[in-house]
C-alpha cells in the first residue's frame, strides 16, 4: 500500500507553535470551545480512565477545565503532550514532547486519549488514529476535535482571488482540512468501534482580515507546507483583504470568519461493547413495520 502524502512540514510546524506559545492564551478561543466540549462529554460517561493522555496539550486548557468539571474525580493520571516543548514549558503535572504522528505509548497502556484541535496537522491522519486506538485499552475511550469542513473558507477564497487577479496563479495558502462528511469513517478506518461524528461551527466576527491573521499566528494555525507557495507580496496582500471585506462582511463592516470542528467519539474495540444485529436476524418483516406506523397515524 503506496504511504499517504506528505504535506505538512512538522519541523516547521513545531517551530510556529514555539513562535505562538508566549502569545496561545490570548487567541486560545477555538481551543478552549473544543475542550470544554471533549470535557462535558466526559461528564456524561458514567467510568474512570486511570491513565490518560492529551495529545497537542499546547497550554493545558483541557487540564484546566477538566479540573474544574465534575468528571475530574474520573480521570487518574493525564499526560500531557504536545510537539512543541515551549507549549508545556512552566507547567506542573506529567508532561511529554511527542509527535502526534510517532506516539511512544506502548499497546493497550492507556484508558483514555482526548485531543482538541492538534490533529489536523497529521500527514497521515488515520495513520495518528490508528496509533491512538492500538495505544487504547480494550473498551478505551478516544476522543477528539479537529478542524475540518469549511474552516478558513473566507480567507481562501479571498487569498486564492487576489493571487489569480494579480499573479495569474494561485498557491496552496490553507491547509487542507477533513471534509466533515468523512468524519465518521476516519473513526471506522482506524478500526473505532461505535463511532460518532458531529460539527460545531463557529463564526467569528473580525474588525479586519488582518486581526484574523494575527489570531491564527498566535494560535500557531498559520499554514505550515512541505512545498511551500511563493511569498505573498504586500500588493497580493492588501488585495485579499479587500476582497474579504467586500464578500464577507456585514453591516457593521465587521468580516466573518468561520471554523468547523470536528468532533470524533470512538472506542477501542471490546467484546462486551454493543454490536449491530447480524444481516438478516430481523424477526419484524418492513413492510409490516411500515403497515402499523402508518395505521398509527390514521388512528
Amino acid at each position: 500500500m503506496a504511504a499517504p502524502p506528505r504535506l505538512f512540514d512538522r519541523t516547521l510546524h513545531r517551530r510556529r507553535l514555539d513562535r505562538a506559545a508566549r502569545a496561545f492564551g490570548a487567541a486560545d478561543f477555538l481551543k478552549v470551545r473544543a475542550a470544554a466540549d471533549l470535557v462535558e462529554r466526559l461528564e456524561a460517561i458514567m467510568r474512570n480512565f486511570p491513565v490518560a493522555v492529551d495529545l497537542g496539550a499546547r497550554t493545558g486548557v483541557f487540564s484546566r477545565l477538566l479540573a474544574q468539571s465534575d468528571a475530574a474525580a474520573k480521570v487518574g493520571l493525564l499526560i500531557e503532550t504536545d510537539l512543541s516543548a515551549r507549549m508545556l514549558a512552566a507547567r506542573p503535572g506529567a508532561r511529554l514532547q511527542a509527535d502526534e504522528e510517532r506516539l511512544p505509548f506502548a499497546s493497550a497502556s492507556l484508558d483514555l486519549v482526548v485531543s482538541s484541535l492538534a490533529l489536523h496537522w497529521a500527514n497521515d491522519l488515520p495513520g495518528a488514529m490508528i496509533q491512538i486506538r492500538r495505544a487504547l485499552k480494550p473498551d478505551g475511550l478516544f476522543l477528539g476535535a479537529i478542524l475540518g469542513g469549511d474552516s478558513f473558507t473566507e480567507l481562501r477564497q479571498s487569498l486564492m482571488a487576489a493571487e489569480a487577479e494579480l499573479t495569474n496563479g494561485a498557491g496552496l495558502r490553507v491547509a487542507p482540512l477533513a471534509e466533515a462528511y468523512d468524519a465518521a469513517g476516519l473513526l471506522q478506518r482506524a478500526g473505532f468501534a461505535l463511532p460518532v461524528a458531529d460539527v460545531d461551527r463557529v463564526v467569528v466576527r473580525y474588525a479586519h482580515p488582518l486581526r484574523l491573521i494575527a489570531d491564527l499566528r498566535a494560535m500557531g494555525e498559520t499554514a505550515a507546507m512541505l512545498e511551500p507557495a511563493r511569498p505573498l507580496s504586500r500588493a497580493v496582500i492588501a488585495r485579499a483583504c479587500q476582497i474579504y471585506q467586500d464578500r464577507f462582511s456585514g453591516p457593521d463592516g465587521k468580516v466573518s470568519a468561520t471554523f468547523d470542528i470536528l468532533t470524533l467519539t470512538g472506542w477501542a474495540p471490546h467484546e462486551s461493547q454493543q454490536k449491530p444485529l447480524p444481516r438478516g436476524s430481523g424477526t419484524v418483516r418492513l413492510e409490516d413495520a411500515l403497515q402499523a406506523v402508518k395505521r398509527e397515524r390514521e388512528s
